[in-house]
């Protein structure tokens, strides 16, 4: 071999693809995300319709326009270095630990063996939570379709999936205490929509989610959903409902849900955290912009956590509303303080 095509040869192996700018070879998490997202900040319209037509609009406005930007956001990294593939390998385990769960408790017969009280308080308080569940995949989703790069897209793709889980374990669980307690209403998806659209308690969390999902500026729609909505919900719904269950003798229930606050409830704080960091690391005044944006939302923030606090006072061994309430408010700020605003 000639000293020339040695050299050539050389180059070649050196070579990823032409977007790729680092003089290094890129990981696999790098490989598969890095600058996925190319129709973001391309002249004159995202994408290749009329820059009149809505949906280039839409983007323009919410995205690009949106007061939330960065000259690049490449740069940012999931914690986790989440790729669909380990995603998948990682959710695999927590399923299988789940289903053992389940099955093991069910050969158990426990369903059967819960309190009628705590039944009830399960029926009017805990299993309409499907709904907003539902609505907290959808807002996983806006955020991120409407992100300006994939390595934030991806992790809020994640997030989605996580929701999803939660929720088709809350369904499951619905039939199976129906099924095994002779009470239909408990899976009873109309009952269940009803107190949801319609019960006092559930009022604060429906309007906070259901104006969330309008929230069309990227920047405002990831903060309200997870620095305002997503701890207040995470909190009651993970937190305070497994304490509750165990105190009642449901430790299926409060099992499942630490396991859905161990895990996926701690990557969406991890990516929180990591992506405030990154923007006000970049741009100082970001912080102000994130505060203002969480001032805006939070009287509403306080009306659900209020509501869902009274509705779990009324379960049995509960604590007082207003402790619930404090524990729930406590939460949030605390994830506040620890992005540093």
């Amino acid at each position: 071999m000639t000293a020339m095509t040695a050299k050539a040869t050389a180059r070649k192996q050196k070579k990823t693809w032409s977007l790729w700018t680092e003089r290094r070879l890129p990981s696999e998490y790098e490989a598969v995300t890095y600058k996925f997202h190319s129709h973001f900040r391309r002249a004159p319209a995202p994408f290749e319709l009329s820059e009149g037509w809505s949906i280039n609009q839409f983007y323009l406005k919410n995205r690009e326009g949106s007061k939330f930007a960065l000259d690049d956001w490449e740069g940012y990294r999931d914690p986790r270095a989440y790729t669909y593939r380990r995603y998948v390998e990682d959710q695999r385990d927590r399923e299988v630990y789940c289903d053992n769960l389940i099955d093991e408790f069910e050969r158990l017969d426990s369903y059967r063996k819960l309190s009628r009280p705590w039944l009830d308080f399960l029926g009017r308080h805990y299993l309409p939570v499907r709904f907003p569940g539902h609505a907290m995949q959808m807002s996983a989703a806006y955020v991120a379709q409407m992100a300006p790069a994939a390595f934030v897209t991806n992790t809020f793709y994640f997030q989605m999936g996580n929701e999803m889980r939660r929720v088709q374990r809350q369904a499951y669980l619905a039939k199976a205490l129906a099924l095994d307690n002779g009470r239909a209403e408990l899976a009873d998806s109309d009952a269940a929509r009803g107190l949801w659209t319609q019960a006092p308690q559930w009022q604060g969390l429906r309007e906070l989610i259901e104006k969330q999902l309008i929230a069309f500026d990227w920047g405002e729609a990831f903060v309200s959903r997870n620095l305002v909505v997503r701890p207040i919900f995470d909190h009651v719904f993970n937190a305070e409902i497994a304490g509750l269950a165990k105190a009642n003798g449901d430790d299926l229930l409060s099992l499942l849900h630490d396991d859905f606050r161990n895990y996926d409830e701690a990557y969406a704080v991890e990516n929180t955290k990591a992506l405030v960091s990154y923007a006000t690391g970049k741009v100082a005044s970001h912080a102000g912009l994130l505060r203002d944006w969480i001032g805006k939302w939070a009287p509403l923030g306080e009306r659900a956590a209020r509501g869902l606090s009274e509705a779990l006072a009324t379960a049995p061994g509960a604590d007082s509303a207003e402790a619930l309430f404090q524990r729930t408010m406590a939460a949030q700020a605390k994830l506040v303080a620890d992005c540093g605003l």
